[in-house]
C-alpha cells in the first residue's frame, strides 16, 4: 500500500466547518440592508426564536425598528462590517447589489449568502444571461452594445424594437429604454452607464414570476408562480396561481429551480418570466426575497420570509402550498400620501374585514416609492382581485384633494 507523506492540515475557515450545519432557533442571523425586505425578514425570523442582527446605512430603516440590534455605516467601511459579522451565526441579504468585498468579508466570519459569485452574476445582466443561455434555460436574445452601431448592428439582427439597458444597476424600470428603430438609436446617453446590454422586445401574454429556496446542502422547493402587472415599470398587483396551463407552469418552475442550480444559490432566488405562447422566457432573477412574493404571508402554508430563514440556516424548508386557492397583493405607493400631504385613511381600507394591510415603517413618502401593501385571500380569483384593488381604491379615494 502507497503511503502518502503526511500534510500538515490547513486551518479550516469558519465557512468550511459551518456552511453546511443547521443555524438552530436561538441563534443570530445577520441581515445586510434594512429595507422593507430586511423588515419583514426579521419578523419571521422572530417568530423562529432567532435573533437578528441589521447592517445598514441609515439610522431610521424600516427594517431597525423591528431588529434586535442595528449597525450604522458604510458598506465599504471593512471594519464596520467586521464588528457586525463577528456577532453573527449566519449572514444573508436582501438586495443585491452589494459590494463583492463586503460579501467576501462577512465570509472570513461565518456562512453567508448568497455568495459572492452569486451576486457577480446577479449584478451584471450579461454575465446572467450569458450564464443561463449557457446552461441551455431559455433567455430572452440579447446582444452586448455600446455605441449607435452596435446598437444598429443588434437591431438588424435581432428586428427590432429593442429594450437597452445598463448592464449593472436599474430596477423597477431605471435605466432602460424602448428604441423602435435605428432612426431612436441617438436617443441613447451612452456616457451615462460605462455598458449596455440589447435585449429583443418580447411580445408576452404576461409576465410571471418563480421564488425558489434553496438550502446549503441542495435541498429546493418552489412557490407556486405569481401573475404580475405592473404600472409605469413598477410592481403592481400579483396574484397566484397564474393563470397558466398546468404544462407551462410546470415547464416554469422547472426552470426556476434549475437556474438556482445553475448558479448555486442559498437562500431564495426569484426568476421573472415573460410569458409568450406555449413557452417563457427568463427575464431577469433577484437572489432574495421579491415584491411578488409578498402574498405569501397570508397566502401560503410558509412565507418568503419563513422560508428565506429556514433556506440559509439550513432546516427542513416549509410547505409553500397555498392555503386558500387565490391570494392576490397589491402595492401602495408614495403617491397615496402625497396627492393630499397627509396618511391614507387605512379604516377605508380595513373596511373589508379580509384585508391584510402591511406597512413598512418608512418615514418619508416619495411619489413612487414603495410603502406598504394590501393582500386579499379567497375562494374565487375575480372576486380576490376585485377586493384588492377596490381596497386600495378607497386609500386613492380618502387622499383625493378636495374639488
Amino acid at each position: 500500500m502507497d503511503i502518502q507523506p503526511h500534510k500538515p492540515q490547513q486551518p479550516m475557515s469558519l465557512t468550511a466547518d459551518k456552511s453546511n450545519d443547521a443555524q438552530l432557533p436561538g441563534s443570530t442571523i445577520g441581515m445586510v440592508g434594512g429595507g422593507q425586505l430586511g423588515r419583514m425578514f426579521a419578523v419571521a425570523a422572530a417568530a423562529l426564536g432567532y435573533r437578528v442582527l441589521i447592517f445598514t446605512d441609515s439610522e431610521n430603516s424600516p427594517a431597525s425598528h423591528v431588529a434586535d440590534q442595528t449597525f450604522v455605516g458604510d458598506l465599504n467601511d471593512h471594519d464596520a462590517i467586521d464588528r457586525f459579522a463577528e456577532q453573527c451565526d449566519v449572514i444573508t441579504l436582501e438586495f443585491e447589489n452589494i459590494p463583492a468585498a463586503t460579501i467576501a468579508r462577512c465570509r472570513k466570519f461565518v456562512p453567508t449568502y448568497p455568495s459572492a459569485s452569486v451576486l457577480a452574476t446577479a449584478q451584471d445582466r450579461l454575465i446572467e444571461k450569458t450564464t443561463f443561455r449557457d446552461a441551455g434555460l431559455p433567455v430572452t436574445p440579447f446582444r452586448k452594445v455600446h455605441d449607435t452601431e452596435s446598437l444598429e448592428a443588434a437591431g438588424d439582427e435581432l428586428g427590432w424594437p429593442l429594450i437597452i439597458k445598463t448592464v449593472r444597476s436599474g430596477y423597477d424600470g431605471k435605466g432602460q429604454h424602448r428604441i423602435e428603430s435605428a432612426d431612436d438609436a441617438d436617443q441613447v446617453q451612452w456616457t451615462s452607464a460605462p455598458e449596455w446590454i440589447a435585449e429583443k422586445c418580447i411580445a408576452f401574454d404576461k409576465e410571471v414570476s418563480v421564488i425558489v429556496a434553496r438550502t446549503p446542502d441542495g435541498r429546493c422547493e418552489s412557490f407556486p408562480i405569481f401573475e404580475n402587472t405592473h404600472s409605469n415599470h413598477v410592481l403592481d398587483i400579483s396574484v397566484a396561481p397564474a393563470d397558466l396551463p398546468d404544462s407551462l407552469s410546470q415547464e416554469a418552475r422547472r426552470i426556476a429551480v434549475a437556474a438556482a442550480e445553475t448558479i448555486d444559490v442559498v437562500g431564495l432566488l426569484c426568476v421573472e418570466f415573460f410569458v409568450s405562447g406555449d413557452h417563457v422566457l427568463i427575464n431577469e432573477v433577484a437572489p432574495r426575497p421579491h415584491n411578488s412574493g409578498h402574498l405569501t404571508i397570508e397566502g401560503c402554508e410558509t412565507s418568503q420570509f419563513e422560508q428565506h430563514v429556514r433556506a440559509v440556516c439550513n432546516l427542513p424548508l416549509g410547505s409553500t402550498q397555498q392555503r386558500t386557492p387565490t391570494a392576490a397583493m397589491a402595492n401602495l405607493l408614495g403617491d397615496l400620501w402625497t396627492a393630499s400631504g397627509q396618511a391614507p385613511d387605512w379604516m377605508a381600507a380595513l373596511a373589508d374585514a379580509g384585508v391584510s394591510l402591511h406597512l413598512y415603517g418608512k418615514s418619508e413618502a416619495k411619489v413612487g416609492r414603495k410603502m406598504g401593501h394590501l393582500t386579499v385571500t379567497g375562494e374565487d380569483r375575480p372576486n380576490v382581485l376585485k377586493r384588492v384593488s377596490e381596497a386600495r381604491a378607497r386609500l386613492q379615494n380618502s387622499t383625493a384633494s378636495p374639488s
